[in-house]
């Protein structure tokens, strides 16, 4: 038997991943997800008849024998990642979103870099063209026809768009073309030009999908619909006259009513008897569905299905499933390894993670792990006194990874309030991007605040050069333009040469008619210096520097500073450590 191909959906956040799929469904994922954003895993079933409607006569010459396709949405490649990393091959072929306007982010680039690795087949959906100036709505869906009814000036802007597109692909080795223009497309990714909102673009991207699936994937889509089930738990939730289900994709065999399934639960593995099996309708949303689900009594891979049994409160969302077929012993322990693979417990230091699924979970360890993050802890579940007493033990060993990251989870009164007193934040929110980039962030802030406490009482590096043809008085005190070339100068900071001689003290800086407190790099000011003799002690185009006792030097070794500030403390450092200097040289 052909089972319809699994369709993986990527792309940067907010290029109109799920907008395309609300346009193929009919219906409003997007504005119920947090921020707009997808957090979870969602699959829909898109029935082959349905395919044939949207793509019209696109379909006429082609023979397709498969009976649909399963979209998965994923909240970015990290979620595509995991699911591969269970399924063994999940995903059969992928669309990858990219708004035309901003070309390859972020999150676009990794999500290629992962489909190079896995070697799966993918189109790429060029979105958002209505966003173009003087794109005009042809009533049409059909990219080619929608295109051929913009003045030319939109049709130029679209071509170069996509030729600019083509070229930044190539450059991570990837040779694109326009679907039309590709002759071989076993070379060539094929880009479709397209708008969400609209529609325009979707029959051609369905009829590609189910062209290159029927063509490419043929034999890998063959399956013994008789072999027990293999599947992963996107979501454990509650369902009225059912008690507590699990959202579940099946991506192998077939799953019955009266099976017994294996998955992973917060305290050890579960089994039980699956008691019904409720699909959603065909097009609605396994995640948000706008009809009453289907009670059947067995369904065949590829399928999102929730079923429904005993005992499932404890199940882990993200968790792998087999049904038991014989040794239950068996496919207990490969369950049990699999779920061990996921967890982080570690006795360093490092990030206390709490998140409300396994796949998020693994999505924000491997975001961290990427960028050489440590982690102590990652658990599922909400943040409880454990997580803070833990995160506490942390800060004695290292105060920057004492934070804990709650990923779309509780945090009650009484732990917010026992953080608080402990000085250890809880950074939440229920989008993943989000999450990262306010845990950057505080500890960005964190470190400014640590820099600031070290500095406090230090005097800071500087370098600058009276500039030639601009000395205003020769002494009493001396007044010259300088050019700061090193860090920052303030007044009341003495000065000494090249050769460690003091020559005087700032005694004022000034830009136009403004005193100033100091003055960083960079900047041209006048300055009054008590002590000097210009010609004498001091001269045009002559470089000075802050002095400061070796004690100070020693102590900006622990503080971060530009490399022209590095420069002159080791500058500033060898010259202390002149004997000829000796007798001025230690601040005396």
């Amino acid at each position: 038997m052909i089972r319809q191909p699994i369709v993986a959906v990527l792309g940067h956040v907010d290029h109109g991943k799920t907008t395309l799929l609300d346009r193929i469904r009919g219906t409003k994922v997007a504005s119920h997800e947090a921020g707009g954003i997808t957090q979870h895993i969602g699959a829909t079933e898109i029935p082959f008849d349905i395919i044939c409607n949207i793509c019209g006569t696109l379909l006429e010459k082609q023979k397709i024998g498969i009976p649909g396709l399963l979209f998965i949405d994923t909240p970015g490649h990290e979620a595509f990642t995991t699911l591969r990393s269970r399924g063994g091959s999940l995903a059969d072929i992928a669309v990858l979103i990219v708004d035309i306007n901003e070309g390859l982010q972020p999150q676009t680039i990794e999500s290629l870099t992962i489909l190079k690795q896995f070697k799966t087949p993918f189109i790429v959906v060029l979105n958002k063209i209505d966003r173009i100036y003087g794109w005009k709505d042809a009533g049409e869906a059909s990219f080619i026809k929608a295109y051929n009814a913009q003045e030319t000036r939109v049709r130029q802007e679209i071509d170069n768009k996509v030729w600019e597109f083509i070229g930044a692909m190539y450059e991570h080795g990837f040779d694109s073309q326009r679907y039309d223009q590709i002759k071989d497309f076993t070379k060539s990714i094929a880009i479709v030009p397209a708008s969400a909102i609209s529609g325009v673009g979707a029959p051609e991207a369905m009829m590609l999908i189910a062209g290159l699936s029927q063509r490419f994937l043929e034999s890998k889509l063959e399956i013994d619909i008789g072999g027990p089930a293999k599947g992963t738990v996107l979501e454990v939730k509650e369902t009225l006259g059912f008690g507590m289900t699990l959202d579940t994709i099946i991506y192998d065999g077939t799953l019955r009513v009266g099976d017994i399934i294996i998955v992973g639960g917060r305290n050890g593995i579960i089994q039980a008897k699956v008691r019904a099996l409720l699909k959603p309708k065909p097009l609605d949303e396994i995640r948000d569905p706008r009809f009453k689900f289907e009670t059947v009594d067995e369904v065949s891979s590829a399928a999102g299905i929730k079923i429904a049994a005993q005992g499932l409160d404890e199940v882990l969302s993200g968790s792998p499933l087999l049904v038991a077929a014989g040794n239950i012993e068996e496919a207990k322990k490969e369950i049990l390894d699999e779920i061990r693979r996921f967890r982080i417990s570690r006795d360093t230091t490092g990030l206390i993670i709490k998140a409300d699924t396994l796949g998020s979970l693994e999505a924000i360890v491997g975001i961290l792990r990427a960028k050489n993050i440590p982690i102590r802890n990652a658990d599922i579940g909400d943040v409880l006194k454990k997580d803070v007493i833990e995160a506490v033990s942390v800060a004695e060993k290292n105060v920057f990874d004492a934070v804990i990251v709650a990923f779309n989870v509780n945090v009650n009164e009484e732990i917010e309030f026992m953080a608080k007193q402990a000085d250890i934040p809880i950074i939440r929110s229920k989008i993943i991007y989000k999450l990262m980039e306010d845990y950057e962030e505080y500890i960005k802030n964190k470190k400014k605040e640590d820099e600031g406490r070290k500095k406090m009482g230090l005097i800071m590096p500087g370098k600058f050069r009276i500039m030639p043809q601009h000395v205003f008085r020769n002494a009493k005190p001396a007044i010259v333009g300088v050019e700061i070339l090193a860090g920052t100068i303030r007044p009341k900071l003495e000065i000494i040469n090249e050769e460690g001689i003091r020559v005087g003290r700032i005694k004022a800086i000034k830009e136009h008619n403004d005193f100033l407190k100091e003055a960083k790099a960079g900047s041209e000011v006048a300055m009054s210096i008590d002590g000097p003799i210009v010609g004498r002690h001091i001269h045009e185009g002559e470089i000075l520097y802050i002095n400061m006792p070796k004690s100070n030097i020693d102590k900006l070794e622990s503080i971060e500073l530009t490399p022209e500030e590095d420069e002159v403390v080791s500058f500033l450092s060898k010259l202390k450590k002149k004997d000829l200097f000796t007798g001025w040289i230690n601040g005396n």
